[in-house]
């Protein structure tokens, strides 16, 4: 239960935030706009409560909801790193070229847009629950299905299917997590919710090291393992409700007098009349900030051992201690963003992301992890900021599509930043190995191409709207009043749900 003296921090956090907001509803030209894309930065300096009292905010049932969530994302990432982890061997498989593998992971990437749609339509009409499991039960299926495919076509086909339900995973997560999360700890709960992807990288590479080549199945264990947490997973969202933002929005389209999807109906082309134009900054931004994520990772460990000569396990030392950092940063720059605002976090970890990068690539000696660290705590910091920004962007009706399709478009886009990267390193050719390996300058390509990234983000988020602090119920939505006409009283519905509830539970 939230105490007397949380529930008015809570409140005070939320009006201080208000100011912040770039009164979306309020007619805007476009030059008065522009005008105060430097004066809307300035930030409020609400100071929130230490981290461990703003997690105290949360009530049992808002914990269970973020778990679920939190569980899913990570082992959403789990099953993504299964492929990377172990290209040799599923080349060795199928008598293929490790570039026909990681075709593998560019299919993912190119098909999750087709499930953030659909999921998030469906999450969006039907609730975030079964929309959920469902998902989960297609990564039970689709793992189990890899650890036994014989053919690469096989093995093609089931990450193309893995893709569409993976992208149907990130919008639904984030509305679960935070759409009933108290005000004033959104940033840090959104920070740690992102941050599942990166121990889900982390539990992949720790069980690779245990289940890979370790039999004589070689890589198929790795596959087999990841289809059961699935299970449990879902038994878990199985034994929770929808969250309440959901329902309330729910009983407001049952009590109008049209039939329900008729009136989502109405809700969606409202969405996309009034909010067209947000939808594809949305898109923009986490194109940018994918960009810069993939920038500075994807090429990473083939730099530490093809330039500087990094043994394998310096490589992963490197690694695991840079992803460490990115934990971090994610998880600090969230809650951050609750004092800073959404935008002005971001354009700081922009800024001394760029200013780290020369460390990051050109240190040689083993020093460049404390580099790596502290490059991917501001990267990542970026992306802890991502959840709760596009939850507050986007509009009421399409939360879980507008989230998880910008998302996946963002990824799909960013999708070739390695290639990129690669084909621009063999322009800066480095003498050979002893054997005759080809050597290329990848660190000063990883430089310049993540610092065009940055300015790219910074100019985008400069432009950009924020709305900290927006109220995501439903009887705040003007799309929603609009498209139940004058036949409903929002808060009429509200009340009476809210009464009825009462008497039930005596």
């Amino acid at each position: 239960m939230v105490s007397f003296d949380e529930e008015r921090v809570d409140e005070a956090f939320v009006e201080r935030s208000m100011s912040l907001q770039d009164q979306a509803d309020v007619e805007m030209g476009t030059s008065k706009y522009l005008s105060t894309r430097f004066s809307t930065l300035k930030p409020t300096l609400t100071i929130p409560p230490n981290p461990i009292r703003l997690l105290g905010l949360l009530t049992r049932k808002n914990w269970l909801f973020f778990a679920v969530a939190m569980a899913g994302w990570t082992w959403d990432a789990f099953d993504f790193f299964t492929v990377s982890l172990t290209v040799t061997q599923l080349a060795a498989e199928f008598d293929r070229t490790n570039t026909d593998i990681t075709w593998g992971i560019t299919l993912v990437l190119m098909v999750r847009s087709i499930g953030a749609i659909i999921f998030g339509l469906a999450s969006d009409r039907y609730g975030r629950k079964w929309p959920f499991v469902i998902v989960n039960a297609m990564f039970v299926v689709i793992e189990l299905g890899t650890g036994f495919c014989q053919t690469f076509r096989q093995f093609l086909a089931c990450r193309a299917l893995f893709g569409i339900a993976m992208g149907g995973l990130y919008g639904n997560v984030v509305a679960t997590a935070l759409e009933d999360c108290p005000l004033a700890a959104r940033g840090i709960v959104s920070g740690i919710l992102q941050m599942g992807y990166i121990l889900g990288y982390l539990l992949a590479t720790v069980f690779a090291r245990a289940l890979v080549d370790t039999t004589s199945h070689g890589w198929r264990p790795l596959f087999w393992f990841g289809a059961c947490p699935p299970v449990l997973i879902i038994a878990f969202r199985l034994t929770l409700p929808e969250t309440d933002t959901y329902l309330n929005r729910e009983r407001v389209r049952n009590a109008s007098s049209k039939a329900t999807m008729s009136t989502f109906a109405r809700e969606l082309k409202l969405a996309f009349t009034n909010h067209w134009l947000l939808l594809v900054y949305m898109v923009l931004l986490l194109a940018g900030l994918n960009f810069q994520t993939h920038g500075t990772q994807d090429l990473y460990p083939l730099m530490l051992k093809s330039q500087y000569g990094f043994s394998a396990d310096d490589v992963t030392i490197t690694n695991v201690v840079a992803n460490l950092g990115g934990f971090a940063g994610g998880v600090t720059c969230g809650w951050i963003s609750d004092i800073l605002g959404r935008r002005a976090t971001l354009i700081v970890t922009f800024l001394v992301s760029a200013a780290l990068l020369y460390p990051y690539t050109f240190v040689s000696s083993r020093a460049t992890a404390a580099a790596g660290f502290f490059e991917q705590f501001f990267i990542e910091g970026a992306m802890g900021v991502v959840p709760i920004h596009l939850l507050e962007l986007s509009p009421g009706s399409l939360r879980t599509f507008s989230i998880g399709t910008a998302f996946q478009l963002g990824n799909l886009v960013s999708s070739a930043s390695s290639t990129i990267e690669a084909t621009l390193g063999e322009r800066f050719p480095l003498e050979p190995t002893q054997a005759g390996v080809a050597r290329y300058h990848y660190g000063k390509v990883i430089c310049i191409f993540t610092a065009c990234c940055l300015l790219y983000n910074v100019l985008v988020v400069l432009i950009g709207p924020e709305k900290k602090g927006v109220s995501l119920n439903v009887e705040d939505d003007g799309d929603m009043k609009q498209a139940v006409g004058q036949d409903v009283q929002v808060d009429e519905v509200l009340e009476k749900s809210k009464m009825q509830a009462g008497v039930e539970s005596k």
